[in-house]
């Protein structure tokens, strides 16, 4: 049997790129609020918000670290892999991603060693500075990538001399179409999946009744990220869905499986797409409701999948599912912000052991999310590398299929290993908890007020 060496790069690629992106998305977060954590141990002087700080810095070494060595496996493998994207778009993308390195990764490491191993040799004030400027880092970081991935997906601002992209307005080429959405929905996904995870083990603490106070200021300042951001995130989305609208309606149309152009359409809530009879099979939706969403008019029309050739189509059933696991996290994201709002406020928060388990059960939700967007992202942009003028088929590098299948091989086993080790020493160090305190028992949590007037 002859092996695709297309289809395993794309594998190959999705594999690598889903351990790289889980990383980013939770030390951008992180850092974030390792940031807060030390501006309040510098303003209050309670060792609480010192001891989560060493805590989490631990972890987001950890975890930065590991986000790194999979960032250099991309970058290899857009030429070992993808060699003709990097002949015909190299010089746009080559320049957008160097700039990441000279601004974003330069600032970091020269930050990170103050940050992990300054904390009582240099002064306070410079320790949070380092902090805060490994925090503004990674949201460089996140332009710089995000900027380059979005110009694949709504290029602007080139010229093709001689079949290869060239930039002819840099200002366009970076804020292309769809980056500012992208750029917005991408970092408020990173604090989000922070915030829960760090509300997951503050919500274990609790629940074992094990560092109490830490436990406490860690469901609380989550709480206070999630209960806003969550919902704001739900309106970034929907700008981001206008904008795809606009620029990708392939993409939009596998994401909500509409087959035919036309209007008002309905929200449909679950359905199995049948690529081969161009229909739904077992749909269930809402009328009018898609519309709405779509359009912000109850009988707006949409572009539906038959307008395109076959062949222009992403996969549908994987897009249409993969934005309905990002879409109902959200959902699921904001009723948790919300129910921990009033419990909080009604100062119930600690008492509601239900509430932390389903806190608890929560940490991963972020992760998932982020995946789930990814894939809804990235196949919803196929057959395309360069959206709607360069296929994915004609930039492979000229390997063999066995090739490709031998090095993924490869990469699943050490990947495997690595970042097993990895998880397996971050759950030993969220296990350990804090150090310099004894367990407290279980006392309740402050409302807001309360919180804010002995911040």
């Amino acid at each position: 049997m002859e092996l695709d060496p297309v289809l395993l790069s794309r594998f190959q690629f999705g594999f690598t790129i889903a351990f790289h992106i889980l990383f980013p998305s939770f030390t951008i977060g992180l850092a974030a609020w390792l940031a807060m954590l030390e501006l309040l141990w510098l303003r209050t002087g309670r060792s609480v918000f010192r001891e989560l700080s060493t805590l989490w810095t631990k972890i987001f070494a950890v975890s930065f670290g590991l986000g790194v060595v999979s960032g250099v496996v991309l970058s290899y493998e857009f030429g070992t892999n993808w060699s003709g994207l990097s002949d015909r778009a190299g010089n746009i993308l080559g320049p957008l991603l160097s700039y990441e390195v000279l601004t974003a990764f330069f600032l970091e490491a020269s930050f990170l060693g103050i940050m992990l191993f300054g904390r009582d040799r240099v002064p306070r004030g410079v320790y949070l500075l380092a902090v805060c400027m490994v925090a503004f880092g990674t949201l460089i970081s996140a332009f710089w990538i995000l900027s380059a991935n979005s110009w694949m997906q709504t290029p602007s601002g080139y010229e093709v001399h001689d079949g290869e992209f060239v930039a002819a307005d840099w200002a366009a080429v970076i804020f292309n179409p769809s980056f500012p959405y992208r750029l917005a929905h991408m970092v408020s996904a990173a604090y989000l999946t922070t915030a829960f995870v760090i509300a997951a083990v503050g919500a274990w603490y609790l629940l074992t009744g094990r560092h109490v106070a830490h436990g406490r200021v860690m469901v609380i300042m989550a709480l206070s990220i999630i209960v806003w951001l969550a919902p704001a995130q739900i309106l970034i989305g929907d700008l981001h869905g206008l904008n795809v609208r606009d620029h990708q309606p392939a993409k939009l149309a596998a994401m909500e499986a509409h087959w035919e152009s036309g209007g008002p359409v309905p929200l449909i809530l679950f359905a199995w797409p049948n690529e081969q009879a161009e229909t739904n099979q077992y749909e269930l939706g809402v009328p009018s409701l898609g519309s709405l969403i779509l359009t912000h008019s109850w009988d707006g029309e949409v572009t539906g999948l038959k307008a395109f050739n076959r062949a222009d189509r992403p996969n549908v059933a994987i897009v249409f599912w993969s934005f309905r696991v990002m879409a109902g996290l959200g959902v699921l994201m904001t009723l948790a912000g919300t129910a921990g709002a009033v419990l909080w406020a009604t100062g119930r928060l600690q008492r509601a052991r239900w509430y932390l388990r389903w806190l608890t059960l929560m940490g991963p939700a972020g992760f998932i999310a982020v995946l789930a967007g990814w894939v809804t992202a990235e196949v919803g942009r196929q057959p395309w590398v360069v959206y709607g003028l360069l296929r994915t088929a004609d930039v492979v590098s000229p390997v063999t299929g066995g090739q490709v299948a031998f090095s993924l091989a490869l990469f699943v086993l050490v990947y495997g290993f690595l970042y097993g080790a990895g998880l397996f020493y971050i759950s030993r160090l969220v296990r350990s908890g804090p150090t310099g305190i004894t367990p407290a028992p279980t006392e309740p949590l402050e409302r807001p007020a309360a919180a804010a007037s002995q911040s």
